[in-house]
């Protein structure tokens, strides 16, 4: 097991949200060791509790001491207003697990009135592997922490997509057609690491427009899948409107995207090293509580950079190329960047061996660039 650099706020309730997979209930087991666990995976409980939310109060001891935690508590959103009332009455401390906030947004619950803060569990990232960490492992099989210890991580992402991203957006209720999701989630993994076009996706997966937006949604919900907003501040050229798409692990991406004879295979691992730059950027920034809003850029004249950071440290531009070479023509977004927005650090990765600058861009070559990236993020410009 490994140590995830994940802080639990001291003597006050959280809420922890992640996919499927990431650790959250193994975490909150060893780092928290709650006094009592109430697991709404269990169907018994899960039917009691959603039937009588208020029986929460008769599972929990009066001479309870430590932290309640409640597993995959978007099951029943109704408990959310018991556990405000024992926090209030009681002065209980809860860790609260989900794999969808927005779910419980939806259900005209709130989230305990601030009373609880938000953290989030992301796969494993370098930092947290240490000398375990292997790029091209993980561009290949991408960073869930149970992944680590499987014989066949082809098998384990298979069935991780047949459970979770099949059979439990089902159970949820989300998707009554699984046959047209499955062919919706084969069509959005083309979209992974790029602009998004939900009509594109509706037309290869012969589904509805409409159905399709509202199945991104499910994804989003369900902390799978994240579209990612064109930075458009100050803006002097005109930029696309249009939103990148990433799932949430690059493992998953692999599992999901269909493979045939004319596919390239430099474009399926430069699409996952694209993804696996964003997970580890969103780890890495709620991690350290860095507080970067991320984006993409592009022009409508075709200059692109895959991710913006924004935030009170400044702006941090970064490229990402699954090549070990590096053109010129590879520079002229950051560039192109770098002219709009003067002062933007500008960062190239790549496969090479050795970093380099290259005017205003600095070139990390992936093995520097994962290990550092805390310190890179942390820094402030200038």
């Amino acid at each position: 097991m490994y140590l995830r650099h994940l802080e639990p706020p001291p003597g006050k309730s959280f809420f922890l949200f992640g996919p499927r997979g990431t650790g959250k209930s193994t975490w909150i087991r060893h780092q928290l060791r709650p006094a009592l666990t109430i697991d709404l995976l269990d169907s018994r409980l899960y039917t009691r509790l959603l039937a009588d939310p208020a029986a929460l109060r008769q599972l929990i001891p009066d001479d309870v001491e430590g932290v309640v935690a409640i597993d995959e508590v978007q099951r029943v959103p109704a408990l959310l207003h018991e556990v405000h009332r024992l926090i209030e009455d009681r002065g209980l401390v809860f860790a609260l697990t989900g794999s969808s906030a927005r779910t419980l947004r939806r259900s005209g619950v709130n989230l305990l009135a601030g009373r609880a803060l938000t953290c989030r569990m992301h796969p494993l990232t370098c930092a947290e592997l240490g000398a375990d960490f292997d790029l091209s492992f993980a561009l290949r099989y991408g960073q869930l922490p149970a992944l680590r210890n499987e014989p066949d991580p082809d098998r384990f992402l298979a069935s991780y997509v047949q459970t979770y991203l099949r059979e439990e957006v089902m159970h949820e209720g989300l998707v009554r057609n699984l046959a047209a999701f499955t062919r919706f989630l084969q069509a959005a993994s083309f979209s992974h690491a790029a602009q998004l076009s939900v009509a594109d996706v509706a037309r290869e997966c012969s589904v509805d427009r409409r159905t399709v937006s509202a199945w991104f949604d499910v994804l989003e919900d369900l902390l799978l899948g994240v579209r990612v907003p064109v930075f458009r501040r100050r803006a002097r050229r005109a930029v696309v409107a249009h939103p990148k798409f990433y799932l949430f692990d690059a493992g998953i991406f692999r599992a999901l995207r269909p493979r045939g004879p004319l596919d390239r295979p430099e474009e399926i691992a430069g699409a996952a090293m694209e993804g696996l730059v964003w997970q580890e950027l969103r780890a890495v920034n709620d991690l350290h509580n860095l507080g970067y809003e991320i984006f993409f850029w592009r022009t409508r004249g075709g200059s692109e950079v895959d991710f913006v950071l924004y935030g009170e440290r400044g702006i941090v531009a970064i490229e990402v190329k699954h090549a070990a070479r590096i053109r010129e023509r590879d520079l002229r977004g950051l560039r192109t960047f770098g002219d709009e927005y003067p002062g933007a650090r500008l960062v190239l990765v790549n496969l090479a061996d050795a970093s380099e600058q290259r005017g205003d861009v600095s070139v990390w070559p992936g093995h520097r660039f994962w290990p550092e990236l805390p310190t890179l993020l942390a820094a402030p410009n200038g």
